[in-house]
């Protein structure tokens, strides 16, 4: 598959400036990652003409992330700054004429609703105004389609009484009790329940709800007064996790009822009468799992959703089922489909009439696009476009004289697309009718609803916003590289590698060897700010990466592989993996090797540090040391009661071998430990809490292991700010340079 290079400013600035074109292209440093542009959020006019997208800019310096607003037609052009729009306004989007834009913005002194003119024919927006004055603030805005609401969310006291704009006694009460809270000198919490604190914050008293404002009067609404539960439930995917109904009469939304949402993963889909204040809502979901992205089909007949089968599990198969709002009835459109759901879209139309779905799904270390209709009667698959492709938006173009030489009336997929040596980018492709230009057809013409449609010709879509073409064409970075190979039982597993710049074949190289967390994750042809794999090669190592049992885009059952197994099959997959790429790839030097992983990928690295010598040293982020006091200190118990087939007092008084959460302990292995190792942890880490880290470490420097501890008092899971960011990746590799480069 092409590779989407050379870009167009690069190509530009070396008929300018040729000579420096042919210098020799540098390793990528820190610097130059921190100094890329990152794609933030996308939104397209409804008539196909324009892209509005914020990018994102880091500052070492300041140590801050700030973002700006952009407007570019989508047939080419220069990118506008949207000046209207300030530094940190978030949540653009077009209403469905395409002549007003909502956004969020806190330049009133709290995040708010704003509206804007805007005109389709010159992209220009003009009278911003403030639409909400909630003192809750507001998130999540959405359009109705009649442009006559905004839908959003916002966090509340459940127990106060219901803001209305008929009486303001809610937010009144909402007001007092966010600033008694503020003023008191006693800062202590008392918990009732579980689920406390959530990933980096304690939850609190205030839960999310979902609101309607007028957007003629102003006047807000909420629609699920007095609920206790968060409405919709926290995403990390953060789709929203509502729809608005194509006529504006009827709400769907995600909500996960359980009294205990720690033990749970169940989130149903209900839906809500916009037009009767005093209607409740009306839960249609029947499966036991989660259910997740109600999405109303342009014609209003049908609702889909991503739905799961089997309760408390999170990482079960994610099906797309279709809801016949007429029927009442519920189907699955791809029984057959193993892979993951990831996300999709609804198409406006089609030339034969009917209603389709296009959707992502991640498969063998890339993202492809798939369509079916609504029947589940047909399934075309598109042909693999290199990278992770998300984002997706769906547009009928009305225009001509593009660059890919479209004719009024095709049909255009837009989404961002990134690859393992390239950041988001937006692209633009033509799905929909046969071009004998730069546009071809992707569709396969007939297909089945099993997942078996064959593969279309590979495809290099057209590239839309060029944020970072200039600064990539200075580095030297290679391109990802796949191998497959037969595990210790016979079951074929993939794995990636990436070469140093300045590659030399007949040099032998150290390895870093990476390992991904999830444990249902998977390493693919994608960017990452936080483990970059191509910096991680930048100075002079071969990196290594395995997707072992666990992993996603290899079926259901690949991913089922690992549950009550952690230490298992999937160590054995890595340790397979790594045997293969020493005896096939002659330039790595296996007696120079480092492992590192977080998350699952830290755990993994804590189990390899007791059960093998082979690395020169390790590098353990926020993994799970003990098991058993990791089940205490969690806060979404349902991953690691599933994950360990139960609670730790479940096995008392049974063998190690019978209890999983010794038998797979790598604390239980400490007296073997050996290998130079590296700690890191954050204080506000409450997926993993940091006494997991503080134990391992305790256990390494008591047996005179040489260790390290890198300590984040102010980070979470996920290492964010740039002064940290640059901390952490010199002292990874300053460990790893300093056990496995030559002296």
């Amino acid at each position: 598959m092409s590779h989407c290079k050379p870009f167009l400013l690069a190509a530009i600035l070396c008929l300018l400036a040729s000579a420096a074109c042919a210098q020799t292209k540098r390793p990528m440093t820190f610097e130059d990652m921190m100094a890329m542009k990152r794609l933030g959020e996308t939104a397209v006019s409804p008539d196909g003409q324009w892209l509005a997208y914020s990018v994102a800019t880091e500052s070492i310096e300041t140590n801050k992330s700030t973002s700006q607003w952009f407007l570019q037609k989508i047939s080419g052009g220069e990118p506008i700054q949207l000046t209207s729009l300030k530094p940190g306004d978030s949540g653009l989007q077009f209403s469905a004429d395409g002549k007003q834009i909502l956004f969020e913005s806190a330049r009133s002194g709290s995040t708010q609703i704003w509206l804007a003119s805007f005109d389709p024919a010159t992209g220009a927006i003009v009278n911003e105004h403030k639409l909400t004055s909630i003192s809750t603030e507001a998130d999540n805005a959405r359009w109705s389609p009649d442009g006559k609401s905004i839908v959003f969310t916002s966090a509340v006291y459940p127990d106060c009484p219901a803001i209305t704009t008929t009486d303001n006694s809610g937010d009144t009460c909402n007001a007092d009790r966010d600033k008694a809270a503020a003023d008191s000198k006693v800062k202590a919490q008392i918990f009732t329940a579980l689920l406390y604190r959530h990933w980096d914050h304690f939850t609190g008293p205030r839960r999310s709800h979902l609101f309607q404002v007028s957007i003629d009067s102003g006047s807000a609404r909420d629609l699920t007064p007095n609920d206790p539960h968060d409405i919709p439930p926290f995403s990390l995917g953060g789709d929203g996790g509502f729809s608005i109904s194509p006529d504006s009469k009827e709400l769907a939304f995600t909500e996960n009822p359980d009294e205990v949402p720690a033990t749970s993963t169940s989130a149903q889909i209900y839906t809500l009468d916009l037009t009767n204040p005093t209607a409740k809502p009306i839960k249609i979901s029947t499966s036991a799992g989660g259910n997740f992205s109600p999405a109303y089909s342009p014609d209003g007949k049908y609702l889909a959703w991503r739905s799961q089968a089997r309760a408390a599990y999170e990482s079960d198969k994610f099906r797309l089922v279709v809801y016949d709002r007429a029927a009442k009835t519920i189907k699955n459109l791809l029984p057959n489909f193993d892979n993951w759901i990831d996300e999709f879209v609804w198409e406006s139309t089609w030339t034969d009439g009917t209603q389709h779905i296009l959707f992502v799904s991640g498969e063998k270390g890339k993202s492809v696009l798939y369509q079916i209709d609504s029947k589940g009667e047909t399934l075309r698959r598109y042909g693999q476009i290199e990278g992770e492709w998300s984002g997706i938006h769906y547009a009928i173009w009305h225009g001509s004289n593009i660059p890919l030489q479209l004719t009024p009336g095709y049909d255009i997929v837009i989404g961002s697309l990134m690859k393992a040596d390239q950041p988001s980018e937006v692209f633009a492709a033509d799905f929909a009718k046969a071009n004998d230009g730069a546009a071809r057809i992707l569709i396969q013409k007939a297909g089945d609803a099993s997942g078996k449609a064959t593969p279309m010709p590979k495809y290099q879509p057209y590239q839309i916003t060029h944020l970072n073409d200039a600064l990539l064409a200075q580095l030297d970075q290679s391109e990802l590289e796949s191998f497959w190979f037969p595990s210790k039982d016979g079951t074929k597993v993939q794995g990636f590698l990436i070469r140093p710049p300045n590659f030399d074949p007949n040099k032998k190289y150290p390895v870093k060897f990476l390992i991904h967390g999830g444990p249902q994750g998977a390493w693919g042809d994608s960017w990452s700010y936080r483990w970059n794999a191509e910096l991680f090669a930048a100075n002079g190592y071969v990196v290594v990466m395995i997707n072992p049992r666990g992993s996603t885009g290899y079926g259901q059952a690949f991913i089922d592989g690992i549950n009550g197994d952690w230490g298992g099959k999937p160590y054995q997959d890595l340790m397979t993996g790594l045997d293969y790429a020493e005896q096939h790839y002659p330039f790595i030097d296996k007696s120079r090797e480092c492992a590192l992983g977080a998350s699952y990928g830290g755990y993994m690295a804590n189990w390899i540090l007791g059960h093998t010598n082979r690395f020169k040293c390790i590098v353990s982020h926020d993994g799970m040391y003990n098991p058993e006091s990791a089940f205490g200190t969690t806060e979404e118990l349902w991953f690691n009661t599933w994950e360990f087939k139960g609670a730790p007092w479940d096995y008392y008084g049974k063998p190690d071998v019978e209890n999983p959460f010794r038998k797979w302990s790598p604390s239980l292995s400490a007296k073997n430990f050996k290998t130079p190792t590296l700690v890191i942890h954050s204080q506000h880490d409450y997926r993993l809490d940091v006494s997991e880290g503080y134990q391992l470490f305790t256990a390494l420097q008591l047996q005179h292991v040489p260790s390290k501890f890198l300590y984040f008092p102010d980070e979470s899971h996920f290492v964010q700010k740039p002064q940290n960011s640059q901390l952490w990746y010199k002292t990874v590799n300053d460990w790893v340079d300093q056990w496995t480069k030559e002296k």
